[in-house]
C-alpha cells in the first residue's frame, strides 16, 4: 500500500509538471503570434486626400499627408528617434527627412492651428531644405498619437520638387508596424502657386 501511494504521488506531481508546461508552452507561443501579428500589420492609415501645394513653376513642393491610428491599435509613438520618413520619386530619393512632431505654439502658431499656408510659413520658414514634420491635432502636448487623435504630416521636398506625371511613393515607418506606404501620380496640368488634389 505504502508503494502504491508512492506511485501516485509521483505520477500526480508529473501530470501537474506536464500540465504546468503544456499551459506555459501555449502562452508563449499566444504571445509570439500577438507580437508577429503587431509587427506584420501597419499602424497608421491614412485618413483622407493627400493634398499637394505647387510653386511659381508649376511644380510640387509641399505634401501634406493625413494619417490615423490603425483598427486595435491604442496608441503610436511618432517621435522623431522612432518614426523615418522617407521620399522616392521623379529624380529624387529623400530618406528620413522626418524631424519630429511640431510643438504648435512653439513655432508661433495657436492650437491647431487651419490655415495651412500659416503652418507651411512658419514650419518651414521659405527654407528649400528637404523636411519633414507632423502636427497632432486634438493632442494632449506629447508625440504620442492616440485614438481620437489626427496627425498630418507635412513634407517640404525643397528644392527637390515634382513636375506633371512623375510617380512618387511616401514611406512612414514608425516605431512598431509595418511602414505606411502611399503611392501618388502626379496629374497634369498642374496651377501655379496652389494646392492640388492628388487623391
Amino acid at each position: 500500500a505504502i508503494v502504491l501511494i508512492a506511485f501516485v504521488v509521483i505520477a500526480a506531481a508529473l501530470a501537474s509538471v506536464v500540465i504546468n508546461m503544456g499551459f506555459y508552452s501555449s502562452q508563449k507561443a499566444k504571445e509570439t503570434i500577438n507580437r508577429g501579428l503587431s509587427e506584420a500589420s501597419s499602424a497608421l492609415q491614412l485618413d483622407g486626400h493627400v493634398i499637394g501645394k505647387t510653386n511659381n513653376m508649376h511644380r510640387l513642393t509641399i505634401l501634406v499627408i493625413p494619417v490615423k491610428i490603425s483598427v486595435a491599435r491604442s496608441e503610436v509613438d511618432l517621435n522623431q528617434n522612432t518614426t523615418i520618413v522617407s521620399v522616392f520619386g521623379g529624380n529624387t530619393t529623400l530618406l528620413n527627412i522626418y524631424n519630429g512632431v511640431v510643438n504648435e505654439t512653439s513655432v508661433g502658431l495657436e492650437e491647431d492651428p487651419k490655415n495651412l499656408d500659416e503652418i507651411i510659413s512658419s514650419i518651414f520658414n521659405n527654407s528649400y531644405e528637404p523636411a519633414a514634420y507632423c502636427i497632432i491635432y486634438n493632442d494632449d502636448g506629447d508625440s504620442i498619437l492616440e485614438n481620437f487623435e489626427k496627425a498630418f504630416f507635412i513634407i517640404n521636398l525643397g528644392a527637390f520638387s515634382l513636375q506633371e506625371y512623375d510617380k512618387v511613393k511616401i514611406d512612414i515607418k514608425p516605431g512598431e508596424g509595418t511602414a505606411l506606404t502611399i503611392i501618388l501620380n502626379v496629374p497634369g496640368g498642374l496651377p501655379q502657386n496652389d494646392y492640388v488634389d492628388l487623391g
